[in-house]
């Protein structure tokens, strides 16, 4: 009978199955692949790494050097007489994100220059490429699923602020468009939220990678094309991530070139083992099977925690609702409800979160972060994009439907006196779906 310590040398020692020989690739393939190597590395790095305890602490010289290097390419090597900083704005097609990203390719040349004339007898990188195929899927894997869990949570996109539906249509921009458009369905949101968590968990098994490849490629088509169609700043990310799909695809086009197309057999991908040991090849499957379980968990619980304490499903403020303003005036002078008198409000709305829109009489809704303490019945305005700008009322509610507010605002003394409306149902709210159209609803 074989013992527990015979059976785990057995498989400890025993060899992995033949892999046919990889032939020389061409001098073309050799540099293609250190340029593929050398950027998506420099691009991702240092992911997955930056999820380890005190990871800004152990990474932050690399994210200094980098933004060193990044505002020195912008002064000598494009000489921009704009001066690149990086500022926290929420937008991925900044000046310093796209001259970032051109740091990175330009060192990832220099990288494949030094690299082809120190490894110049290099017949071939099979083993390299299934590491960089391993992480590419990693990355690409977890971002997907974060951003299909934002959807399937419906956190990305979150229910129409009444602000919206009472702004003038022609006043959107074209990202809030995209955000009215993805914010009303939650069907919608659903389906291409599971898309993209199913593409980026398929990544992480890889006899099930190339289906995840696919889906993901297809998923991060249609967000590229959204974000390039509504002037999302988010075209610069979504480029690279389809980039990735690309290359995660590109050991199987010769596969899908003889299935659709020339309707033939297709013969399988071998991918050879990266250890010599078996079971260092199952511990890597069980790593990635950990991975894919804690990025699609932990993505589908924060998201699940911002939408009850933040987001749809956070209880509504107290003077929710929208509101006209019967009266107001400007440091002691009454300003009559005229539509030419921009400093005269028309109405003013108590959304959402912190959310509060201010309709004048003349000009777009104007949109500010509210904080409210009904104990000392204050009111306190900050304005997005401006830490600085801020306005403070005292606030007072006679009945549950009047408010008075008494303040001051960009330097002047406001008087307002606002009553809640009884708001008309929307018809984009109400309609709902209907399996029988005896006619088509299009307004």
């Amino acid at each position: 009978m074989q013992t527990a310590m015979e059976g785990t040398a057995q498989i400890e020692s025993s060899p992995v199955p033949a892999v046919p020989p990889v032939p020389k690739w061409n001098l073309a393939v050799l540099i293609a692949f250190r340029l593929v190597f050398a950027y998506q590395v420099l691009y991702s790095f240092p992911f997955p790494l930056s999820f380890l305890p005190k990871a800004d602490k152990i990474f932050g010289w690399y994210e200094t050097l980098f933004t060193k290097l990044t505002v020195w390419s912008g002064t000598h090597i494009l000489h921009l007489q704009q001066p690149v900083s990086y500022t926290v704005s929420g937008s991925g097609d900044s000046l310093f994100s796209w001259v970032q990203n051109f740091t990175q390719l330009w060192l990832a040349v220099v990288v494949v220059v030094i690299w082809s004339v120190a490894d110049r007898k290099r017949r071939n990188y099979q083993y390299l490429h299934e590491w960089l195929w391993l992480y590419v899927r990693v990355v690409l894997g977890a971002t997907l699923m974060t951003y299909g869990a934002a959807k399937v949570i419906k956190t990305q996109f979150p229910d129409l602020f009444l602000w919206r539906l009472l702004e003038p249509y022609g006043d959107s921009s074209p990202m809030g468009l995209l955000w009215t458009f993805m914010g009303y369905s939650k069907m919608y949101n659903l389906f291409t939220g599971l898309v993209e968590f199913a593409g980026g968990a398929l990544l992480f098994v890889p006899r099930l990678s190339a289906l995840g490849a696919l889906v993901s490629m297809g998923a991060m088509t249609q967000v590229f094309i959204l974000n390039m169609s509504y002037d999302v700043p988010v075209k610069l990310y979504s480029f690279n991530l389809l980039l990735m799909g690309v290359f995660l695809m590109s050991r199987e086009w010769r596969r899908m070139l003889d299935v659709f197309l020339l309707n033939r057999p297709a013969a399988p991908v071998i991918h050879p083992p990266l250890f010599q040991r078996r079971w260092l090849n199952v511990g890597l499957l069980a790593l990635q099977i950990l991975l894919l379980c804690y990025f699609g968990g932990t993505s589908l619980y924060s998201n699940q925690q911002r939408f009850k304490e933040s987001g749809d499903g956070s209880p509504k403020p107290a003077l929710y609702g929208v509101y006209s303003v019967d009266e107001m005036s400007v440091d002691g002078q009454a300003r009559p409800p005229l539509f030419t008198d921009a400093t005269r409000w028309r109405r003013m709305i108590f959304d959402r979160y912190t959310s509060i829109g201010l309709f004048p009489a003349e000009g777009p809704v104007q949109r500010f972060s509210g904080k409210l303490d009904e104990a000392k019945k204050t009111l306190e305005l900050t304005r997005r994009g401006d830490k600085t700008w801020k306005a403070s009322f005292t606030l007072d509610r006679p009945s549950p439907t009047i408010i008075t507010l008494n303040g001051e605002m960009d330097g002047k003394k406001i008087q307002a006196k606002l009553r809640l409306l009884d708001v008309k149902t929307f018809p984009l709210n109400e309609r709902g779906f209907h399996w029988i159209n005896e006619f088509p609803f299009n307004r």
